[in-house]
């Protein structure tokens, strides 16, 4: 790495969220009269990066748009927030990626997404951004790109001596392959779930036992249990726990995001795990509890 300065890379996706406030989420067959709704520029990769760069941090894009409204919207989105987005590339003949989120009275929500031209990241791209690689600390990865993607980018990172930290979101099966290359998983209760194969409750205990059961797979293993708080397990047999900060609720959507944009850019500025942590846990804390502009 070169950069004389820390600096993060973010490979991932980039979608257009569609946002959606009713009084409850529908259940299936069910018609629900929402109150309002609003646009906002998203993707887990987009979100993370922006999250990273307003810590102030060199934070550096690398994705896939289309050549529509959405992926101009996305990239506009970039530039605002001072996110590099030299390696998103534009694509003609498909759609940007995008999703719909419904969210419900208490804030909390559900969501569909639709890739687009966020499958289309590979090879390709990693070699196209050597240069971010050569550059940059630490590596953010999420699972809305292919995994042999995700390799690719792993392995980029690895090669220059940098960190590779994974947020298995959305919760899906992960190669062999790429859990080999992770220094830092992240993940909350539900994709614990699934990676840990145990029932895991949204309390501080169980996202405890989740991330010690990880940490046999991977170096660090940082579980989120939402309002509860955050739990960590090393390798080398480290365990800790934070509370959550009691804050208003307004709404949880990006709170994952922020916390891994966050962790990420701290732990690329040379903080230690715990105190990665503890500023990540604060961060997602005042988006929650932050009314956003429609």
């Amino acid at each position: 790495m070169t950069s004389a300065s820390p600096s993060v890379v973010v490979f991932g996706s980039l979608h257009y969220d569609i946002m959606v406030h009713g009084p409850a989420r529908p259940r299936k067959g069910e018609t629900v009269t929402g109150d309002r709704w609003f646009p906002k520029c998203g993707g887990k990769g987009g979100n993370q990066a922006v999250s990273a760069a307003k810590t102030g941090i060199h934070s550096v894009m690398i994705g896939a748009v289309a050549e529509d409204d959405f992926g101009r919207a996305l990239t506009d989105n970039l530039e605002r927030n001072n996110v590099d987005h030299r390696f998103v590339k534009r694509l003609g003949g498909m759609a940007s990626g995008m999703s719909v989120a419904i969210f419900d009275s208490e804030g909390d929500y559900g969501a569909v997404i639709v890739s687009g031209s966020n499958l289309t990241l590979g090879q390709s791209d990693v070699d196209t951004a050597a240069e971010a690689f050569a550059e940059s600390a630490l590596l953010i990865l999420q699972n809305e790109v292919p995994d042999s993607a995700n390799v690719a980018a792993a392995k980029a990172m690895k090669a220059v001596g940098g960190k590779v930290v994974l947020n298995a979101a959305p919760a899906r099966p992960l190669s062999s392959e790429l859990e080999r290359l992770v220094d830092i998983l992240v993940v909350n209760a539900i994709e614990a779930e699934q990676l840990a194969d145990l029932p895991v409750v949204d309390t501080l205990a169980g996202a405890a036992s989740a991330a010690k059961q990880l940490a046999g797979r991977f170096p660090v293993a940082v579980v989120t249990a939402g309002g509860e708080g955050v739990a960590c397990a090393t390798q080398h047999g480290e365990e800790f726990f934070i509370a959550a900060i009691k804050v208003k609720l307004v709404s949880t959507h990006g709170a994952g995001d922020e916390f891994t944009g966050v962790l990420a850019a701290e732990l690329a500025r040379g903080r230690d795990i715990r105190a990665a942590i503890g500023a990540a846990n604060q961060a997602a804390a005042a988006l929650v509890s932050t009314p956003r502009a429609d």
